[in-house]
C-alpha cells in the first residue's frame, strides 16, 4: 500500500488554506518552542529575495538553467515554509534552452509588490533583464518580456520612488560583461517594462569590496540604501551603502560578516519587516555540494544604519546566528517545510521537481489511477557525451545534510532499442546512480560512475545482475560532506549496497540534486518506459 498522499492547496496572495502541511523528515528549522535553528531551509535557495504582502511572506530566488524555474515560496512567519509555484514554466529563449545550459538562465531575481501586482525581474546574463508579473504570487505569472537587452547585466532590483519615477539597480558579470566589481542604477518607465538609460555608476568595489553584486534596493528616512554582497560567495561579507541621493555618493559600512560564528560567507538576500515592527534578514550560506542554503538573522536599525545578526562587540556589524527566537508575527503557525517525497497520487508531479531543459510533453505522464509517473524514454541530444548533456533529467534540490531516498521503479522497454535506460541518480560535475538497462538479452541493473561528466568524461557502467524482474527499489544514503552509497532491493525490505562511495559534486552555481531519469540512444517511433511508484525522502537508516 501507498502512503497517503499528503495535500498540498494553492495559496491566494493573502491567505493560505492548507489542509495537512508537510513536515520534512530531515529537515525541520522550527524547533517547536518559540525558538528556529539555522538554516531555515537546508537546500540550495541562492540568492534570495523576499517581501511582506498583509501576513504573507513570499520568496525566490536563482533557479539557472532548471526548469521550471523562479520558485515561489510562502510563509507566515518566515521560518516554515513551502513551495507554491514557479514564475517560469519555461525558459525564454525557448529553443536555446530545449538542451541543458549549465550556470545560464535565471540568475539572482528580485521579487516586489506594487499597485496589487507582484513584479518579478530577474537576470539572464546572456541575454538581460526580464520582468513577469502576476496578481497572486502562485501565479499564472505573465511571459516575461526584456526591460534590459545586454549581455552581463544581472541582479537586478527595482525601486519606486515618491515622486513616481522607478529606478533599477543591478551588477555586471565580468565573463559576459568584461566589467565586474560595480553597480549602476538606470531609471526605468512608468510601467517598469521598458529601461530608460545606460544606467549612472553609483558604486566601485574593486578597492574595498571586489566582487560586489546582488544588489537589493530600498528607501528609509529619506536615505537610499543599497543592500549588496561582496567578497566573493563561500567567504564574502554583507555590505550596505546609504545617501540621501539615489546616485550618490553612497556610504558603504559591513553590516554582518562571519566573525566567531560557523556560518561562512553570510551574505547576499533581503531585508523584510513583520506586521509588528521586527526586522529580518534572509541570506544565503555556501556549503559546497549542499548548494547555497538559506539562512534568518534578526536585523536591527541604528544611527540609520542596518545590524544584522547579532553584535558581540558594538562596533555595528554583526554575525550570524544558530539558534534564535521567532520572529512575532502576532500568532503561531504550523510547522512546515518543502515538500521532498512524492507519492506520484496526483495529476502532476511535486513542485519540488525540475528539468535539466525546458520540458517536451511527451517526456512525463502522471497515471494517478495506479499512483505513478510515467517516464518516457527521450533520445540523447546527438552531442551528448553522458547525462549531464541529457535535457530530461528530473531532479530536486538536497533537502539536509543527512538523508535517504528511496524509489520504486518498474521499467518496461521497448525491446527494439538496446540500451535503453532509467533510473536513479545524484547529479553534479561528477554523477553516480543505479539504473535498469535493457540490452539484447534482458533487463540488467547497472551502477554508474561519471567522474568530470563536465569535462566530456565517459560513464563507467559496472553491471550488477541480471533481473528476472522489472521492478526494483533504487536507493542512496546521504552522509555528512555528501559522501552517497546507493543500495538496490527486490522486495523493497533488504537492500544490497553495490559501487563504491561517491562523494556528490556541485552543479555549475548550483548544489548537488537527486532524481530520476529515463533515456535511449536511438530515435524509433515509440520508446519505453519506467513507471515510478514512489519517491521518499527519510533519515537515513
Amino acid at each position: 500500500m501507498k502512503r497517503i498522499l499528503v495535500s498540498l492547496t494553492l495559496f491566494s496572495a493573502l491567505t493560505v488554506f492548507s489542509q495537512q502541511p508537510y513536515v520534512s523528515k530531515v529537515w525541520v528549522a522550527d524547533n517547536g518552542d518559540g525558538t528556529y535553528k539555522n538554516p531555515i531551509l537546508h537546500a540550495d535557495y541562492s540568492d534570495p529575495d523576499a517581501i511582506r504582502v498583509g501576513d504573507d511572506f513570499y520568496l525566490t530566488a536563482s533557479s539557472f538553467e532548471d526548469v521550471p524555474g523562479l520558485p515561489i515560496l510562502h510563509s507566515n512567519d518566515l521560518v516554515n515554509w513551502t513551495i507554491i509555484g514557479h514564475a517560469l514554466k519555461r525558459q525564454p529563449p525557448f529553443e536555446h534552452f530545449s538542451v541543458p545550459r549549465h550556470g545560464e538562465g535565471v540568475w539572482a531575481p528580485s521579487l516586489r509588490y506594487h499597485n496589487g501586482e507582484f513584479y518579478l525581474y530577474y537576470p539572464d546574463p546572456d541575454f538581460g533583464i526580464y520582468l513577469t508579473k502576476a496578481k497572486t504570487a502562485a501565479g499564472p505569472w505573465s511571459d516575461p518580456i526584456l526591460v534590459a537587452e545586454g549581455k552581463g547585466l544581472i541582479d537586478p532590483c527595482p525601486l519606486w520612488d515618491e515622486d513616481g519615477q522607478i529606478y533599477l539597480v543591478h551588477a555586471f558579470a565580468g565573463s559576459r560583461a568584461g566589467i565586474k566589481s560595480v553597480i549602476a542604477v538606470k531609471k526605468l518607465n512608468k510601467e517598469g517594462t521598458k529601461a530608460m538609460d545606460n544606467g549612472v555608476l553609483v558604486y566601485d568595489g574593486h578597492e574595498l569590496d571586489p566582487t560586489i553584486e546582488g544588489p537589493k534596493f530600498y528607501k528609509r528616512n529619506n536615505y537610499y540604501y543599497i543592500f549588496a554582497p561582496a567578497g566573493g560567495v563561500p567567504t564574502g561579507w554583507q555590505l550596505v551603502l546609504r545617501s540621501k541621493n539615489v546616485y550618490g555618493p553612497y556610504e558603504r559600512k559591513v553590516v554582518m560578516d562571519q566573525g566567531s560564528s560557523p556560518t561562512n560567507g553570510p551574505h547576499q538576500g533581503a531585508w523584510v519587516t513583520t506586521q509588528t515592527g521586527e526586522d529580518w534578514f534572509l541570506h544565503f550560506q555556501d556549503k559546497d555540494a549542499y548548494g547555497r542554503i538559506l539562512h534568518l538573522q534578526p536585523m536591527k536599525w541604528i544611527k540609520n544604519w542596518p545590524v544584522i545578526g547579532v553584535d558581540r562587540d558594538g562596533d555595528g556589524k554583526g554575525e550570524p546566528v544558530t539558534r534564535y527566537k521567532k520572529p512575532n508575527v502576532g500568532k503561531t503557525y504550523p510547522v512546515q517545510t518543502p515538500a521532498e517525497s512524492d507519492e506520484f497520487n496526483g495529476t502532476t508531479v511535486g513542485l519540488q521537481w525540475q528539468w535539466m531543459a525546458n520540458s517536451k510533453a511527451t517526456w512525463y505522464f502522471m497515471n494517478p489511477s495506479k499512483g505513478s509517473l510515467r517516464l518516457f524514454s527521450d533520445k540523447l541530444p546527438d552531442s551528448a557525451k553522458n547525462l549531464w548533456d541529457a535535457p530530461n533529467v528530473l531532479l530536486q534540490k538536497f533537502p539536509a545534510e543527512e538523508f535517504m531516498v528511496t524509489t520504486k521503479l518498474t521499467f518496461l522497454p521497448n525491446t527494439k532499442l538496446e540500451n535503453e535506460k532509467a533510473g536513479l541518480v545524484v547529479m553534479g560535475f561528477s554523477y553516480a546512480g543505479l539504473a535498469l538497462k535493457n540490452k539484447k538479452d534482458g533487463i540488467y541493473l547497472v551502477h554508474t560512475l561519471c567522474k568530470d561528466a563536465v569535462k566530456g568524461k565517459s560513464e563507467k557502467e559496472t553491471t550488477v545482475m541480471k533481473m528476472n524482474s522489472p521492478t526494483v527499489y533504487l536507493r542512496v544514503k546521504i552522509a555528512k560532506g555528501g559522501k552517497c552509497n546507493f543500495s538496490y532491493s527486490l522486495d523493497g525490505k533488504s537492500f544490497t549496497n553495490t559501487g563504491d562511495e561517491f562523494t556528490a559534486e556541485v552543479g555549475r552555481w548550483i548544489g548537488a540534486k537527486v532524481g530520476l531519469f529515463c533515456t535511449r540512444e536511438t530515435q524509433i517511433n515509440d520508446s519505453g518506459y519506467a513507471d515510478i511508484d514512489w519517491f521518499r525522502v527519510e533519515p537515513a537508516q
